[in-house]
């Protein structure tokens, strides 16, 4: 499999360095994400997706643990190995999701007693969103149980939101970091 568009390289242009310096967290010494370098082939594009991506990474309302549970389960239904592994090397222990819940996000259901029952329903509305891009009045109210209007609006757009990373990333079979996370085996 060969990545089907390749990245900006070194040395960066002045603009390039700026834009994919802006991509990353703050004291990060890792080389940029491939996915950003790629992205940054058509500029414009990459500076609007960066503004709603920090903006759900960095301030958003949902906590550090259902945001990094909803992007795992997102990737992982969409069979994003370059996402999910990113993400759960960088954020997995942050988020607390320990080594037990990790490959879950992955092989397991939404019904594992691993899972509280806040995660449980998280992780029901994802699937069900996946699966019928929709959320029945009964996944709504489970979601809603834990999380208030505000959390529960954003948590639709951040599901969307990492369901079309997984097709940038899938679609143009972008390469795993060296330092990802490897994906479960299912």
């Amino acid at each position: 499999m060969k990545q089907r568009i390749d990245g900006v390289t070194p040395p960066y242009d002045p603009e390039a360095e700026r834009e994919l310096r802006r991509w990353m967290p703050p004291g990060v010494t890792q080389e940029r994400l491939m996915l950003f370098k790629v992205l940054q082939r058509h500029p414009d594009l990459a500076s609007r997706m960066r503004t709603l991506g920090a903006g759900l990474l960095v301030h958003g309302r949902l906590s550090d643990a259902d945001r990094e549970l909803v992007i795992a389960r997102v990737a992982a239904r969409c069979g994003c190995a370059y996402e999910w592994g990113v993400h759960m090397a960088a954020y997995a222990e942050a988020s607390g999701l320990g080594e037990e819940r990790i490959p879950l996000t992955v092989t397991g259901t939404p019904a594992d007693p691993a899972w509280t029952p806040r995660q449980g329903a998280l992780l029901r509305a994802v699937d069900e969103l996946h699966d019928t891009a929709r959320l029945s009045d009964d996944g709504w109210t489970a979601l809603r149980a834990h999380l208030g209007e505000l959390e529960a609006l954003e948590f639709l757009v951040l599901a969307g939101w990492y369901r079309t990373i997984a097709y940038v990333a899938n679609g143009l079979e972008i390469e795993q970091e060296p330092w990802a996370r490897a994906f479960p085996e299912g």
